[in-house]
């Protein structure tokens, strides 16, 4: 079992027994632990920390640990935008099984960790998986990490090369707001995927293009999501969802 993984450049860090026991928010396009209230709350924290961070221009994945403990304490990951094709696609890579742990930095040291570029999608969105590229797809996955429920990252030859969210309709939340606890329903799940399509290859550059069918379905979605949302039925998960698809609402949504 992997013990030590290694991230961008020389950084590494060791696998512990304790991941973090926070339930992770998906705000559609990233998975957060911990849960901040707020901005401000956000920003004391990362104050309080250190590791990777965003930055003005600069969005890497965030993972961030405890100077004293040199601990994971919490984590920002980005989805990626571009969708692999299908032929990609059916590669999807055999995800290892996954062993909980937590991370404790190797010292205390800033460092900066790219965002995934390529996200397979199982059926149903039942399983997002991230990498690093598709170059990740040519060997075995070696070992997931759990650092949080259904929040693995994944390994290759020792480096971490990706991550993994299961189940991503239960977690799926606005932004500063918990999940709900009461699991989605299946018209949530639908139109999770629905949106996914809209924001990612192909189908977004189709809505760029002013596709008529992508536009009737960009349309659809957001007033599905908002009649759902007015009724109060999945209202946190519906509005994630409209916050996904926002700006494509505001450019394109009408044309």
């Amino acid at each position: 079992m992997t013990t030590k993984l290694s991230f961008e450049g020389d950084w590494r860090a060791t696998v512990t027994d304790d991941p973090p026991a926070v339930t992770p928010r998906f705000t559609g396009d990233s998975v957060e632990v911990p849960g901040y209230a707020d901005a401000r709350e956000r920003e004391e924290f990362l104050a309080r920390t250190f590791g990777s961070q965003d930055r003005l221009w600069d969005t890497p994945d965030v993972l961030r640990f405890d100077p004293d403990s040199r601990e994971l304490v919490g984590f920002e990951l980005q989805l990626p935008y571009v969708s692999a094709g299908h032929e990609t696609s059916s590669r999807l890579p055999v995800l290892p099984a996954v062993r909980p742990g937590g991370l404790r930095a190797d010292e205390v040291r800033d460092f900066r960790h790219e965002t995934c570029t390529a996200l397979c999608r199982a059926p149903g969105d039942a399983v997002l998986v991230c990498l690093r590229d598709l170059d990740v797809l040519d060997a075995p996955l070696e070992a997931g990490i759990g650092i949080a429920p259904d929040v693995a990252l994944l390994v290759q030859h020792g480096t971490v090369v990706g991550w993994s969210l299961t189940d991503p309709a239960r977690y799926l939340t606005a932004a500063y707001a918990d999940p709900d606890p009461e699991p989605p329903s299946p018209a949530t799940r639908r139109l999770l995927t629905e949106c996914l399509d809209l924001v990612t290859t192909p189908v977004v550059d189709e809505v760029a293009d002013g596709e008529p069918s992508a536009l009737a379905r960009l349309r659809a979605a957001d007033a599905s999501l908002r009649e759902r949302r007015e009724r109060g039925d999945d209202p946190h998960r519906a509005e994630a969802l409209l916050s996904l698809i926002a700006t494509l609402v505001k450019d394109y949504g009408n044309g």
